[in-house]
């Protein structure tokens, strides 16, 4: 019986290139003694399909004809090679269980590339309306499931390299599980030795391998080997390469050991080689190796490259470099302190700087020679301008969801058109371009994350960031902006407007000609000194008067501002901010009174005889109108405080060492907590603090009175010694500022101003502590009703609020909404975990490709600490001691503080954030805001040094 062939089924959209890729396929087939038949999808509709028309049920039942008549070639002996659209997954999935040699092939392309190739005219035809039934337009695209393999087809590769790669992929083995594409991984030291002959794009360093066994056995036997090597003699490198290291089943990276530098003497190697086996599980088995390398001399650069993102799997390429100290370990060994990352979406790598092209080019190189899209290689650039492969591994990546790669890649090209659009000039906002960011003003990421879920970011879209935000701005003097959103979500993932919020920090009688030039300088000045994101308010942009502002307003004369202008500005600060400040009459007064009507209107919600959506429905809605209206305004009289007592040590009224005392000293709801822990019993101190989360906004995060023994160890709890340290101002020192605050112009007393700056800063932190219990029970209820309809607190995650808002005010059946809602959700946000956007988006081509820009932490105290590092989701009661990572400066972080920590540090937030507060009451070390890039180092040591006096980090181990 003649065996059957294999049928190469090549999909994709219109214009990827199927048939140029399937007709030079055919080619290499027939070269290689295959008979062949090829299929074109085309010639196909016309000669067994020309009764169908293009709808979708049309085009699927064309497309289990074309199946079929594959099936049929195949069966007879026939390599059938078929380019077809044919985006079905039914379809698909009947030819993996009908035909043996089925094997699956999809050219992916951006759909602005298809839009230029387009020789069909199909798109440009959809565009004026004059075609439909377009398959990845208004037709969707059913991209495959499980594809044998998966070709960015555009860019640098040609069909030459197409075919290679199919060709390695899946016409030169047998049919294997999709889970195990990467075939050619062996060990270490084997991979590097088979890769060595075949790269173009780089090189391999020579090598002698060594067996356990073979070492136990004859170490003489060996150490002569190596002697004999020509290279051996100088600087040399032992490494590891044990079975169980770098292959499909696991990477083991970091865990056995590698010596530099080791002497080629028979005293040195025999050290260095011990040293490796005895890092072995079990100081290692007979067939695990161990191999010797020449070192490499005069490094330009080195580091790791990803070719997928670990988390989420986006097609990107990821590198993470050190072109600075001329070693080869700072990436690998989390030392380096000034390390570069750079990220480029895989379909835009023309868009990677001419230095790193080559490390792209050679990563795409070895996923075809390895078939495996997915790959972690360590690299390095020697002083003769040759990049050397010194080790590739299987990348384990972290999958959330089937979005494919066209899918990420058209959701990019939307976001990068939104940015654009976004960028134009607005009849009604000062500033001829805007920029993006994910820290600046109402900072998202401290307070709902990078990715949040859809629950959270309606959330906070709803209480904050559609309107909210505005009013506040326009009730305290500044722009009125009540019509534009803050912020805007790019396929979920929160940026900030910053045109948007720069114009709400303009006073309102500032002459609009004025307006337009600061807004503009305030950006081009965030855009010159991207680490201050997160400090914009202290460091760009005058937002309030302070008593250093004509020396602080000096650089707006430097970049061509008049004298008038500058006096303008000074003025109206000066108006605005006595407003704010000004006695009884001060408005902050009349939002900390608000605060107060929530708190009494919250039992009234509660204890009502409502049904859960309307329940949920008012305490977001008392939420908005009693809690975050005032705590908008008392978080800016928070800010103009801080700035102000900042403005005492400018001026030399007051020293770093006063300040931090004054800071001590605030009664804030966090300093309670930590008094309150030692002071009530478990039930008195849940009922006062339990409607904290550490996500204030995320369902999943359990309140403290959900999971109090995960967050709090009762058995600690102890009276607090001592209270806070006692602030007074010398009479000197109250001398100087009644007469500063008249030589000002400040229309307020010192002890007035002391009040302000104290109530200022404790009533910020209290009415958040007083709206967060609305909207934690707000969660709790959404949580409740979720659940009286099958559906669980993580699909509860996934709700928009508007769908609850909408059940409210109209009938309908509740479950369907419901999970309609969560649904979307659940889908969109499978999108959103597979992105990754710069902190800063200035403009469109930045969606694609672009380097992590350096951060500048704050420094909280003048301590220095040294200790060992925890990450949040350790356990508890291991934090004592050590210093804590944590991903944001969220409030509900508070009982960290009852663990003992020797100190801190969050990726997010702010010099005013809550947590800077909080360290600055508690004298603990702290680096509040260290950014992506930081944080991530950081947290992988093993111990830190952190000096804040001199505001330095130093990886100790």
């Amino acid at each position: 019986m003649e065996a059957a062939g294999r049928v190469f089924w090549i999909t994709g959209l219109s214009g990827a290139g199927k048939t140029t890729v399937g007709r030079a396929l055919c080619d290499r087939l027939r070269s290689a003694g295959r008979p062949v038949v090829f299929l074109d999808g085309d010639a196909l509709r016309a000669a067994i399909s020309e009764d169908l028309g293009h709808t979708t049920d049309s085009r699927q039942r064309s497309a289990m004809r074309n199946a079929r008549l594959c099936q049929l070639l195949a069966g007879q002996g026939n390599d059938v090679v078929c380019a077809t659209i044919s985006l079905f997954h039914e379809v698909q999935r009947w030819n993996r269980e009908n035909i043996p040699g089925y094997r699956e092939i999809y050219l992916q392309v951006p759909i602005d590339e298809l839009r230029r190739r387009d020789t069909k005219g199909i798109y440009a035809g959809a565009h004026r309306g004059e075609l439909r039934d377009v398959v990845g337009l208004d037709v969707p695209a059913q991209v495959p499931e499980t594809p044998d393999l998966v070709l960015d087809n555009h860019g640098s590769l040609d069909p030459t390299a197409a075919v290679e790669r199919i060709w390695a992929v899946c016409a030169l083995r047998e049919k294997t599980p999709a889970a195990g594409p990467a075939h050619g991984f062996t060990t270490k030291a084997e991979t590097l030795e088979a890769l060595a002959p075949l790269l173009r794009h780089g090189r391999v360093l020579p090598q002698v391998r060594l067996t356990v066994g073979e070492w136990r056995a004859d170490p003489a036997g060996v150490l002569t080997h190596i002697a004999a090597v020509p290279w051996s003699a100088g600087s040399l490198i032992v490494r590891s390469s044990a079975r169980d290291e770098d292959g499909v089943a696991g990477s083991q990276a970091g865990r056995y050991d590698s010596v530099l530098g080791v002497a080629g003497t028979t005293v040195a190697l025999t050290r260095a080689i011990d040293q490796v086996i005895a890092s072995f599980t079990d100081g290692g088995r007979p067939d695990d190796q161990v191999f010797v390398q020449p070192m490499l001399d005069s490094v330009a650069m080195a580091g790791v490259a990803f070719s997928r993102s670990p988390s989420g799997g986006g097609p990107y390429v990821i590198v993470n470099y050190d072109d600075r100290t001329g070693r080869t370990d700072q990436v690998t060994a989390g030392v380096g302190d000034r390390l570069e990352t750079f990220l480029c979406l895989k379909s835009r790598i023309d868009a990677c700087p001419p230095a790193l092209a080559p490390i792209v080019t050679l990563m795409g190189e070895l996923e075809t020679l390895l078939a495996c899209n997915a790959i972690d290689v360590e690299f390095a650039q020697g002083g003769d301008g040759h990049l050397y492969l010194l080790q590739v591994r299987p990348l384990a990546v972290d999958h959330h969801g089937k979005a494919g790669d066209a899918e990420i890649e058209a959701v990019l090209a939307d976001i990068a058109r939104k940015v654009e659009l976004l960028n134009r000039p607005h009849p009604f906002l000062h500033g001829s371009r805007t920029i993006f960011g994910v820290m600046p003003d109402w900072n998202p990421a401290e307070i709902i994350g990078l990715r949040p879920y859809p629950l959270s970011l309606s959330l906070y879209r709803e209480l904050i960031t559609d309107a909210i935000w505005a009013y506040q701005r326009d009730n305290y003097g500044y722009q009125n902006l009540r019509s534009f959103p803050l912020l805007v979500s790019f396929q979920g993932l929160p940026y900030i407007d910053v045109r948007v919020s720069f114009n709400s920090f303009v006073p309102s009688d500032v002459p609009s000609e004025l307006a337009g030039r600061l807004v503009n300088y305030y950006i081009d000045r965030l855009l010159a000194e991207p680490h201050l994101h997160d400090k914009v308010e202290f460091e760009i942009i005058f937002s309030c008067y302070t008593l250093d502002l004509p020396e602080r307003l000096q650089r707006l004369r430097e970049h061509g501002f008049s004298e008038q202008d500058v006096q303008e500005l000074t003025c109206a600060l000066r108006r605005l901010t006595n407003r704010v400040i000004h006695g009884e009459t001060a408005l902050w007064r009349h939002d900390r009174a608000k605060v107060d009507v929530l708190a009494q209107r919250l039992p009234m919600i509660a204890g009502a005889e409502i049904d859960k959506i309307s329940r949920i429905y008012w305490l977001i809605e008392d939420c908005k109108r009693y809690g975050t209206l005032p705590f908008a305004g008392l978080a800016r009289a928070g800010f103009i405080a801080v700035q102000l007592l900042q403005s005492f040590v400018a001026v030399g009224v007051l020293d770093a060492e006063e300040h931090a005392t004054f800071m001590a000293s605030v009664d804030t709801v966090g300093s309670r907590i930590g008094h309150d822990f030692g002071r009530l019993d478990k039930a008195g101190f849940l009922e006062r603090y339990g409607h904290l989360r550490p996500g204030t906004y995320d369902i999943l995060s359990p309140r403290y009175d959900e999971a109090p023994d995960l967050y709090f160890d009762w058995s600690s709890a102890e009276p607090c010694q001592g209270g806070s340290p006692r602030f007074a101002l010398s009479i000197e020192q109250l001398r100087r500022i009644e007469h500063m605050l008249k030589e000002h112009e400040l229309d307020i007393d010192v002890l007035s101003l002391m009040e302000f700056i104290k109530a200022g800063i404790e009533g910020r932190e209290y009415a958040k502590f007083v709206f967060t219990r609305s909207l934690s029970d707000a969660l709790s209820q959404i949580r409740e009703l979720g659940a009286d309809h099958g559906l669980s607190a993580e699909d509860c995650a996934y709700l928009n609020y508007d769908a609850i808002r909408a059940l409210y005010s109209q009938s309908g059946s509740v479950s369907e909404i419901l999970r309609e809602s969560v649904a979307r959700g659940r889908e969109s946000h499978a999108l959103t975990r597979k992105l990754i956007l710069p902190p800063i988006i200035s403009a469109p081509e930045q969606v694609f490709a672009f380097h992590l820009p350096p951060s500048q932490p704050n420094f909280i105290t003048r301590k220095t600490i040294t200790a060992p590092v925890a990450k949040v989701g350790d356990p508890p009661e291991s934090f004592a001691g050590r210093i804590l990572f944590v991903p944001s400066a969220d409030p509900g972080f508070d009982w960290i503080f009852t663990r003992g920590i020797s100190g801190f540090v969050t990726q997010f937030g702010g010099v005013n954030s809550h947590m800077a507060i909080r360290a600055g009451e508690l004298g603990i070390p702290a680096v509040i805001g260290a950014g992506e890039a930081l944080f991530e180092q950081w947290r992988g040591a093993q111990k830190l040094s952190l000096d804040c006096m001199n505001q330095k980090v130093s990886i100790i181990a």
